[in-house]
């Protein structure tokens, strides 16, 4: 493959890795009872936010991890968990900080693995696909290690769609004729807005509903009905 023509900066990159380690520690720290865990618990789910999203990104293009090319990567990512445990101690309240939080990783992470991928000259569709699977690693792995139900399979509030959105923003802009840099830190932008405006909001999309198949046959006639 080809030299990219545009490159994430390694402070950007760190960035997102840190925001996402201190995002990830103050989660964990919110939990008691049963599913309470200890600092290494903690600093694990920590990092593992902050440095999935783009193991995740480097492995769909086919790359070599960032992340275990440079040893600043998890330095930050083991730092960021412990201020993040830090700042669970001093605030009651996390709600709103990790909600935040939240909503700046997983736009950073879905504009830089969009991003990425249309520098390396991945299609549009499959480059926002990137994104958006960079933009959701860390959680599903954070659900996956805390043996919670993974919450981009469930009814929330536009986890992966605000993702989703951005990263199809950037791939419009860029295709429009936007430098892809501006392209990715609006798409960040839009990533961040709908995320926190859905779940100020309790916004998320229709609900699947159970359809009985006899009901159905029934009515319409047209899938046969078996008798037992």
């Amino acid at each position: 493959m080809t030299e990219p023509l545009f490159t994430i900066p390694l402070w950007a990159d760190l960035l997102g890795v840190g925001l996402g380690g201190v995002q990830g520690a103050m989660f964990a720290s919110g939990f008691q009872g049963q599913r309470r865990l200890d600092w290494l618990g903690v600093s694990i789910i920590g990092i593992m936010i902050g440095m999935g999203g783009g193991l995740i990104r480097d492995i769909l293009l086919g790359q070599t991890p960032a992340t275990l090319q440079n040893q600043w990567y998890l330095v930050t990512a083991g730092g960021a968990a412990l201020l993040g445990m830090l700042l669970a101690g001093l605030f009651t309240r996390l709600n709103t900080a990790i909600v935040v939080l939240d909503a700046v990783v997983i736009g950073m992470f879905g504009a830089f693995g969009t991003s990425k991928a249309l520098a390396f000259g991945i299609p549009e569709v499959p480059a926002v696909f990137i994104g958006v699977c960079a933009a959701v690693g860390g959680s599903v792995l954070r659900d996956m290690l805390m043996g919670l139900p993974t919450a981009i399979m469930h009814v929330g509030s536009l986890y992966a769609v605000a993702a989703g959105a951005g990263c199809t923003f950037i791939v419009i802009a860029v295709a429009l004729g936007m430098p892809i840099t501006i392209a990715a830190v609006a798409g960040i932008a839009v990533t961040t807005v709908i995320r926190i405006l859905a779940v100020t909001f309790d916004v998320s999309l229709p609900e699947q509903r159970r359809i009985y198949r006899r009901k159905v046959a029934a009515e319409t006639g047209v899938i046969p009905i078996i008798k037992p």
